[in-house]
């Protein structure tokens, strides 16, 4: 029977970085970097032989996926100590696009996933910050919207900006926690309004529609452009990796950015294009202004990192939000 899902995480993978052509470069490069001991935050990938049947069988997936999945939601779990639709403690996680070669910015991507109108006050209530939490949610229904229900990214843009001239404010780190549940409500009226239907509450719910809408973006316009002005075939389709969320944008103290090797040929600050307060598509969106905030040193990995592992270190207290996780490799 043929395998689709590929777990990683507490020091096992069951890939490797020379298994690119299946698990795309993202995907080969986490199963490495855990097998090597790495603190990589624990998920797995849906390899490329399932884009290429999502396309071959008018977007249907394979019927054994859907167990699969569900066993390595359940390995995740495990590792991090509370289940993905566990109401109490809920597990959060991103999922992400990743072909072979690499193709940056041109797919979607969703952060923050699993949270609704109840998992959003029990990760107030275990990061102690109603902020964060609020801020994670409106984040995630912008991104699931614009990238799973079609909703077009300009009206939460709008109705963002036109909130902070209404209140005399310039920057979103100036928006209250009681702000961002106002912003929130207008988000999810936003949804009705442009897409006929609310906003999914469901975990799984949410999960299927992303991971559809991630393997649906290989064939999007920016991603086609690109693949023919650098020569990538089609047919090498697109693998999917669903990860536990590591969180940037926390506080002063969380960050996120891409680290790059010292003996890169040009090579980049640690955090490059990044910055405190930042999740991993800010840039990419245009919410904030790039520039460079650390200077340079040696680094291992060119990886996507942040500060924040959502699970017992986010309740830790501040001394465990300065550890930092490799999340996502690009190259």
């Amino acid at each position: 029977m043929t395998k689709w899902v590929y777990c990683f995480g507490a020091g096992q993978a069951d890939g490797s970085g020379a298994m690119k052509d299946l698990l795309g470069g993202k995907g080969a490069n986490l199963a490495e970097m855990s097998a090597l001991g790495l603190p990589v935050p624990p998920g797995f990938t849906i390899s490329t032989e399932v884009c290429a049947y999502f396309f071959a069988h008018n977007h249907q997936f394979p019927k054994t996926l859907e167990a699969e999945v569900n066993v390595a939601l359940k390995k995740i779990g495990e590792h991090a100590g509370h289940a993905f639709d566990d109401p109490e403690w809920p597990l959060l996680v991103s999922v992400r696009s990743g072909a072979r070669a690499s193709m940056p910015g041109m797919m979607d991507t969703v952060l923050n996933l699993g949270l609704n109108d109840e998992t959003v006050g029990r990760l107030a209530k275990f990061s102690n910050d109603e902020r964060f939490a609020w801020d994670c949610y409106r984040r995630f229904i912008e991104m699931y919207s614009s990238v799973v229900l079609g909703v077009q990214h300009h009206h939460f843009e709008e109705a963002l900006e036109d909130f902070k001239d209404s209140k005399g404010l310039t920057l979103d780190t100036q928006i209250s926690a009681q702000d961002w549940r106002s912003i929130v409500d207008s988000f999810k009226n936003i949804v009705v309004k442009e897409s006929g239907k609310a906003f999914p509450q469901e975990p799984h719910e949410q999960l299927w529609g992303a991971i559809r809408a991630v393997f649906s973006s290989w064939m999007n316009h920016r991603a086609s452009v690109y693949r023919h002005l650098h020569n990538i075939p089609e047919t090498w389709g697109t693998a999917v990796t669903v990860q536990a969320m590591v969180f940037g944008n926390m506080d002063a103290a969380s960050a996120t950015g891409v680290a790059a090797p010292a003996v890169a040929p040009a090579p980049l600050p640690l955090l490059d294009r990044g910055g405190p307060y930042w999740q991993a598509v800010d840039r990419r969106w245009g919410r904030r202004p790039q520039k460079r905030q650390w200077a340079a040193r040696p680094a291992l990995w060119q990886a996507q990192v942040c500060c924040h592992l959502q699970g017992p270190q986010v309740s830790a207290g501040r001394a465990a939000r300065r550890n930092v996780h490799a999340s996502a490799l690009a190259w």
